[in-house]
C-alpha cells in the first residue's frame, strides 16, 4: 500500500531531506497515527503522511477515516459484522451529533436523512460512493439501504416497517442479477461491476420510505467479444454452462462440457458461479420460470452466434 499510487514512490527515502524530516516530524508526534479520525489533522499533508495514517488505521482494524466532508472507506478483505449491526444503526440514529462518533457510512447517511428531515420543503440528496475496482463499491452501497431500511421506517407503524423491509429486500435481490449480467471476473477483482448503478430510495412527507429505483448505465458491452488476458467474460454465461440442468441443456442445445473460445478461464470456480442465487433473485423480483428461461435462451443463443460466426465474417454482424 505504500509502495506506489498514481506511479509515485512513497518511500521517505526517496524524496529530498527537508520532506524526509518531515515525515520524521510527522511519525514522532505523541498522538499514535491509528488515532487521527481526519485526514485533515495530519500535518504536513503528503501522500506518505496520509498513507501512513491509513496504514496504521487498517492495521488497527480501523477501516473508516473522515478526510473533510468526505468519507475514506478501506476493503478490510475480512468480514466485520460487528460494524454493521442494526443496534450500531441506531446509535449513530438516536445521537445528537453522529459526527462525533467514529467515522462510518452510517454517519454520511445519517447526515444525509436529517437534511431532509430539517428542510421545510425537501431537497434531494446524493451520496456518492465511488472507487476503483475492489475497493468496496458494492459494499458500501448495500450497508446503506440497509441503514436506510432501519431509520427511514416509523417505529410505532409495523406496516411502515414491513414496507420499508419489503423495499430494501427488493434492492437486494436486485443485486445478485445484475451482478450476474454486469460483473465479471478481472485482474483485481473476482467480482467487478463492469456498468454505473444509480440507486434512488423514495420517501413521503414523513420521512418514511416508500419506494425505490434502480438505474444503471455505460455497461461494458464489448466484454462478451473481448475480453483482456486472464479475465472472464460476465457471470452469466458461466452460470449458465455450469448451472443448467440436463433438461435445460437439451432445450438451450448446450452439450455438457462444451467449451466456448470467448469464455476464457472456465475452469475457475468462483462464488459468483452460481446459477441458482440469480435465478432465485429473479422470482423474487417477479420474473417468473417461462420468462426467465427465454431471457436465456437469449443468452444461449447469442453464445451460439458468437461462437458460430463464419471465419472472416465481422462480429456485429454476426450478432445481428
Amino acid at each position: 500500500m505504500l509502495q506506489q499510487m498514481n506511479g509515485h514512490s512513497s518511500d521517505p527515502n526517496a524524496h529530498g531531506g527537508e520532506l524526509r524530516e518531515d515525515l520524521q516530524e510527522f511519525l514522532g508526534r505523541d498522538t499514535p497515527l491509528h488515532l487521527l479520525n481526519d485526514l485533515t489533522k495530519v500535518n504536513p499533508v503528503t501522500l506518505e503522511t496520509v498513507l501512513r495514517c491509513l496504514q496504521a488505521r487498517y492495521m488497527a482494524d480501523i477501516f473508516y477515516t473522515n478526510a473533510g466532508c468526505t468519507l475514506v472507506a478501506l476493503n478490510p478483505f475480512k468480514p466485520v459484522p460487528q460494524l454493521y449491526l442494526p443496534e450500531l444503526m441506531k446509535e449513530y440514529h438516536a445521537a445528537p451529533q453522529p459526527q462525533k462518533l467514529k467515522p462510518h457510512i452510517f454517519t454520511v447517511g445519517e447526515q444525509t436523512y436529517r437534511n431532509v428531515k430539517s428542510l421545510i420543503e425537501p431537497v434531494n440528496q446524493s451520496i456518492v460512493v465511488s472507487g476503483e475496482s475492489g475497493a468496496g463499491k458494492t459494499w458500501t452501497s448495500r450497508s446503506l439501504m440497509k441503514f436506510y431500511a432501519v431509520v427511514a421506517a416509523s417505529p410505532t407503524s409495523w406496516e411502515s416497517h414491513k414496507i420499508a423491509e419489503r423495499i430494501e429486500q427488493r434492492i437486494l435481490n436486485s443485486n445478485p442479477v445484475m451482478e450476474a449480467f454486469g460483473n465479471a471476473c478481472t485482474l483485481r477483482n473476482n467480482n467487478s461491476s463492469r456498468f454505473g448503478k444509480f440507486i434512488q430510495l423514495q420517501l413521503n412527507r414523513a420521512q418514511q420510505m416508500t419506494g425505490a429505483a434502480v438505474q444503471t448505465y455505460l455497461l461494458e458491452k464489448t466484454r462478451v467479444a473481448c475480453q483482456a488476458s486472464n479475465e472472464r467474460n460476465f457471470h452469466i454465461f458461466y452460470q449458465i454452462c455450469k448451472g443448467a440442468s440436463v433438461e435445460e441443456r437439451l432445450q438451450w442445445h448446450l452439450p455438457e462440457g462444451a467449451t466456448f473460445s470467448w469464455l476464457p478461464n472456465p475452469e475457475r470456480t468462483l462464488e459468483e458461479d452460481c446459477f441458482e442465487v440469480t435465478r432465485e433473485a429473479m422470482l423474487h423480483l417477479g420474473i417468473d420460470t417461462p420468462t426467465q428461461n427465454n431471457i436465456f435462451k437469449v443468452r444461449r443463443k447469442a453464445m451460439a452466434l458468437i461462437f458460430g460466426r463464419s471465419e472472416g465474417q465481422p462480429l456485429h454482424r454476426a450478432l445481428l
